[in-house]
């Protein structure tokens, strides 16, 4: 035996033709598949041409869309916006008519007042000038049955019967009458009514509030029917008067009225008082 007999030979085996045929038809078979799917893939392969074509198209029509939305979108936020300050400018208007209405009714009241004021005074006036007429005719008529007597009367309303404190109050205001009337003033040249009857009582060395009011309520009550010379009169209630004088006696009284007439002397008929205190 050889030295090399036990080595396997590597030499590689015959192979038959019946597997050499058999393997090549399966080649075959194999290459023609692969013909077959490659012919496919060819034609499907051309259908992307034509839709790569068409994306150009497409995307014109989205960006034509999108640019539609966004103009929809912008003109909804106009419309919202112009809406808002629509709003805005009808809440300020209704604010504005609102404050003009208060003050027009502010100003209708305040010229209300001043009517009822004015009309107040000029009845005060008519007053005093029918009262005035009503003294001169009554003057006239004692002057006629003096003369037929044969005899001269004179008689003077005005004429106080007060004595002491009362006589100088007295004499102190029928000084003041003609002079102005000036709200807040308490003299020498102007009063305002309660400033005429403080400066009148400190002339006796008494000394009253400042105001109407708290002047009604500085002594005693008195009815007016017992009025005395000296005696405060006041209108409106006792506590709360708006307006006061000083009884002259003779059914005559003193004030500073208003600032058309000043300081005057008047009959009580011609501004009826409330009420009347008695300081001294």
């Amino acid at each position: 035996m050889s030295h090399t007999a036990h080595i396997r030979s590597h030499r590689k085996p015959r192979r038959s033709a019946s597997t050499i045929a058999m393997r090549t038809g399966v080649a075959g078979g194999v290459l023609s598949t692969l013909a077959v799917a490659g012919a496919s893939g060819a034609a499907h392969a051309a259908e992307p041409v034509t839709q790569t074509l068409e994306l150009p198209t497409l995307t014109a029509d989205l960006a034509a869309q999108v640019a539609q939305s966004a103009d929809v979108t912008q003109q909804a936020a106009a419309s919202y916006q112009l809406q808002a300050e629509r709003d805005a400018a009808a809440a300020k208007a209704a604010k504005q008519a609102k404050a003009d209405l208060a003050e027009a009714k502010k100003k209708a009241a305040e010229a209300k007042k001043k009517a009822a004021e004015a009309a107040r005074k000029e009845a005060a006036e008519r007053a005093s000038r029918a009262a005035e007429r009503t003294t001169l005719s009554a003057s006239a008529d004692t002057g006629s049955s003096s003369t037929g007597t044969g005899s001269s009367t004179s008689t003077s309303t005005s004429t106080s019967t007060a004595t002491g404190s009362a006589a100088a109050v007295v004499s102190f205001v029928q000084a003041q009458v003609g002079k102005a009337y000036v709200s807040g003033a308490t003299g020498p040249s102007a009063y305002d009514c309660s400033g005429l009857v403080q400066a009148a009582f400190k002339q006796v060395g008494i000394s009253l509030p400042r105001v109407s009011q708290a002047q009604s309520t500085a002594g005693t009550q008195v009815g007016l029917d017992n009025l005395q010379p000296g005696d405060i009169l006041y209108w409106g209630g006792a506590g709360s008067a708006y307006h006061v004088g000083v009884y002259v006696g003779g059914g005559m009284f003193v004030g500073a009225q208003n600032s058309s007439t000043g300081v005057v002397e008047r009959p009580l008929s011609y501004d009826p008082p409330s009420g009347a205190v008695r300081v001294l």
